[in-house]
């Protein structure tokens, strides 16, 4: 099975997540990554759904979300150029300031930035690619990771094409 990036524009709505997420989980879809937001026009939202499904599963998702009525456009982003991010947050075991200055510089060389500092932690926030969110995890992974958060994909098709 491959991960697709579907890009689905939805009328900004009660329940209109619900019934998405419904449609996937009746038909045994299985969501990788889902993240909502409002777009530049306060009556529709963008939902960035990634699938992990073959072509033939995708087809299906795809012919599905469009006859839901609240569902204005669904793109398949994943064929062509796109630009993708996630968010993620992650507290690290600090014990100490020796520990403390080892961290900063992961992250001072990473791009990433330290928003939070504990009496025992630093919590580091990265945006950027799935494999610049797994480079961090790994780098940080070896002081003793405390909690992660992270977002789901967003993704808006790239105007290269």
């Amino acid at each position: 099975m491959s991960k697709f990036v579907l890009s689905v524009l939805v009328e900004n709505k009660f329940g209109v997540l619900a019934r998405v997420a419904g449609l996937f989980s009746a038909r045994g879809f299985n969501i990788t990554s889902l993240a909502v937001g409002e777009t530049e026009d306060p009556d529709t939202s963008r939902m960035t759904i990634v699938v992990a499904a073959d072509e033939k599963i995708l087809e299906q998702v795809k012919k599905q979300l469009n006859k839901l009525i609240d569902v204005i456009s669904v793109q398949d982003l994943t064929e062509g150029e796109h630009i993708g991010r996630e968010l993620i947050l992650i507290k690290v075991k600090a014990p100490d300031t020796k520990v403390r200055e080892k961290i900063v510089k992961v992250v001072d060389t990473t791009g990433a930035e330290i928003v939070d500092v504990g009496k025992k932690s630093l919590t580091v926030e990265e945006s950027g690619d799935d494999h610049v969110i797994k480079a961090l995890v790994e780098l940080v992974r070896p002081y003793g990771i405390l909690e992660i958060v992270r977002t789901g994909k967003i993704a808006l098709r790239s105007d290269s094409e």
